[in-house]
């Protein structure tokens, strides 16, 4: 049965709204920029997507992930970052699958021959795309900001993010958490995501409400390490917000300044206070184009482009998820030798 040890803290995490974003500015930079120095968490209000607008995109997810897996398979996932997967995403701090499925989709050229076609979903493509233009909008004002925070021009994260280019990797992720039965132990090492951080430069998630789980770890220094807590805060999702996180990318931008903080979605333990219902969530990471050069204002990491960025990300994780592997085989061993002495 999973261990009902984990600390929690209370942590207040910051509320900021966009309302009158071009008179406000300069206040809505100075918030942000104290989340992002400090929790690497934070909400946004009155960011222009209406609730009834962001309840469509998710009963919208919700009928696509309604389909059978044979449809759902047309448009499986590949290496570049799109398409469908089920209980197929290994997180290094886990070392099992997450127990969900997720489609995802790009602006560029990767999404050739991804998108499901309309015979099964009419005008999918047509709903997703428009929902992430606006998504695409909120995120340039935030970008706006966090380059005013670390002194670059205006559009200088705009432009490195421009998803108008066909080497655009920005990713909208539709994502499906499994039901859970309340009446049964829930099984060691199941978890809904393990803990971890965005490699992307800043992620903006819609959550339905009463769907809980997500939670933070704050405590990261070095975008090059998994450094950890542990002690966790419950985000619990609240009606039009958007939750944000800072990504390894925008960390890594500011010379470690801002935080890529660790977080989850928890499996549910506890039938009096956990959701063990399917929980649906969407993520939109902001990802550079290819061919965008990445340094940070003082220089303390070598210039990269943001293909390679993404590929030593990619590396990195799969060099902890292999150690991770290889500790938990280690323990299995262990376990059966210590066994047969018995």
């Amino acid at each position: 049965m999973v261990s009902n040890s984990t600390k929690y803290a209370g942590r207040a995490i910051p509320r900021i709204s966009l309302h009158d974003f071009e008179h406000r500015i300069d206040e809505i930079t100075q918030q942000l920029v104290q989340a992002a120095e400090n929790e690497g968490f934070f909400c946004i209000t009155n960011h222009g997507i209406s609730i009834p607008a962001i309840e469509d995109i998710f009963a919208t997810s919700a009928n696509f992930f309604a389909l059978p897996d044979t449809i759902k398979a047309t448009v499986p996932w590949s290496p570049k970052n799109v398409g469908w997967e089920k209980n197929a995403q290994v997180r290094p701090s886990t070392g099992t699958p997450d127990m969900k499925e997720s489609y995802q989709i790009q602006w560029g050229s990767n999404m050739t021959n991804s998108w499901l076609s309309s015979n099964h979903l009419p005008k999918f493509k047509e709903t997703a795309l428009a929902f992430m233009h606006h998504t695409q909008s909120i995120s340039e004002k935030l970008m706006t900001c966090f380059a005013r925070g670390l002194g670059f021009p205006d559009d200088f994260f705009i432009k490195a993010h421009d998803v108008s280019r066909p080497n655009s990797q920005t990713c909208f992720r539709l994502l499906h958490y499994f039901p859970v039965d309340p009446t049964s132990p829930v099984p060691k090492g199941y978890f809904r995501a393990g803990a971890h951080t965005d490699w992307a430069f800043l992620t903006l998630l819609f959550q339905n409400a009463g769907q809980s789980g997500l939670e933070i770890c704050p405590g990261r220094e070095a975008v090059t390490s998994f450094g950890i807590g542990d002690t966790w805060t419950k985000i619990e999702p609240a009606p039009g917000e958007i939750v944000c996180n800072i990504g390894d990318l925008l960390m890594s931008w500011s010379d470690d300044r801002f935080k890529s903080t660790l977080h989850r979605v928890k499996a549910p333990t506890d039938p009096k206070t956990d959701y063990y219902g399917p929980r649906f969530s969407m993520a939109y990471f902001n990802q550079p184009c290819t061919d965008c050069l990445i340094q940070g204002p003082k220089k303390k990491y070598p210039e990269v482009t943001g293909e390679q960025f993404t590929r030593n990300a990619m590396a990195r994780n799969f060099a902890a998820l292999q150690a991770k592997k290889e500790a938990l085989q280690k323990t299995v061993v262990n376990q059966t030798i210590t066994e047969i002495a018995i």
